[in-house]
């Protein structure tokens, strides 16, 4: 099944691009939508991925404030935001995501990849990177590692895949406040946003932007911790690891500890913050900017 795409928020965007790219599962073809900021000739490319209820517009703040040096491509995930829903609802885990990203990279043709993952994001890109030939040279990890806390998992698995229905914005707004209070303080217009780009018009109310059999394989899952220092030991690319100060999903032990295996990541906290940072401030963009400018000046991947 596909979703719409509503363009009342491109027209807000006269710079961003929309795009979709053909993906395959066992269960068929399906289509995953993306955005793309900045020159479309340039080889320099920054797939933004974005967490697991949430959809591409997440990095919209962020990549304004890079698209002068990348071309910035930021993906809807499968069942997300304008991509189409899977068939067969087991299929809405890691390996089917990491797969798509293959395909979009393909059709990116890349010479200089980064990957900025928020979460969900982060792990998709643990994976890639973690692969022999993996082509990503420099990476963000957002509040995700190679441990999952058990706490965050649980918490976050009692409202995924939820179906309310809400008869304004107003409503779904007190909504998503609720289940991303995480997120840490935002101004009233950063969480209207925050709303608006996970919800869309069905009939005459408001619902999520997503199809609620995610849910599936998620809640399949035994509750605990989950270990993948594996995939993070594997990891050759230099990374920056962010934290928000908070966060259950992250806990400050294992975020220390990547810091001294595998890629020794680069460490920042971000105060006041659960899980996730959102990117949308000055100063926690320009934590990742940062980061990302000393691999363009240097142009290595060490």
């Amino acid at each position: 099944m596909g979703i719409p795409f509503d363009e009342r928020r491109m027209n807000t965007e006269p710079s961003v691009r929309l795009h979709d790219v053909q993906c395959i599962t066992a269960s068929g073809l399906h289509r995953m939508a993306y955005r793309e900021w900045g020159d479309p000739d340039n080889d320099r490319v920054l797939v933004c991925v974005h967490g697991l209820t949430r959809v591409s517009d997440d990095f919209d703040a962020f990549a304004r404030a890079v698209a002068g040096d990348y071309r910035v491509v930021c993906p809807d995930v499968a069942g997300r935001g304008r991509s189409g829903w899977l068939r067969d609802p087991m299929a809405y885990q890691l390996p089917t995501y990491v797969a798509d990203m293959v395909t979009l990279l393909a059709r990116l043709d890349a010479t200089t990849l980064h990957w900025f993952g928020t979460s969900m994001g982060a792990l998709i890109g643990m994976v890639l990177a973690s692969l022999p030939e993996s082509p990503i040279e420099r990476m963000v990890l957002n509040d995700a590692g190679p441990v999952l806390g058990a706490a965050a998992l649980a918490r976050i698995g009692a409202y995924v895949g939820e179906t309310p229905r809400f008869a304004s914005l107003d409503e779904a707004e007190i909504y998503i406040r609720r289940i991303t209070a995480p997120f840490g303080p935002h101004s009233d217009a950063e969480w209207r946003f925050l709303t608006e780009v996970v919800v869309r018009r069905d009939g005459d109310a408001w619902v999520r932007h997503y199809d609620p059999a995610l849910a599936v394989p998620f809640k399949a899952v035994p509750q605990g911790d989950t270990l993948l220092w594996h995939l993070y030991d594997a990891i050759r690319c230099p990374v920056l690891s962010v934290r928000g100060e908070h966060s259950d999903l992250l806990s400050e032990a294992t975020h220390a500890e990547m810091a001294t295996r595998g890629p020794r990541a680069e460490l920042v906290t971000i105060a006041g913050v659960g899980h996730a940072p959102t990117f949308l401030h000055d100063d926690q963009i320009a934590i990742a900017k940062e980061f990302l400018e000393r691999g363009r000046a240097c142009g290595a991947t060490t």
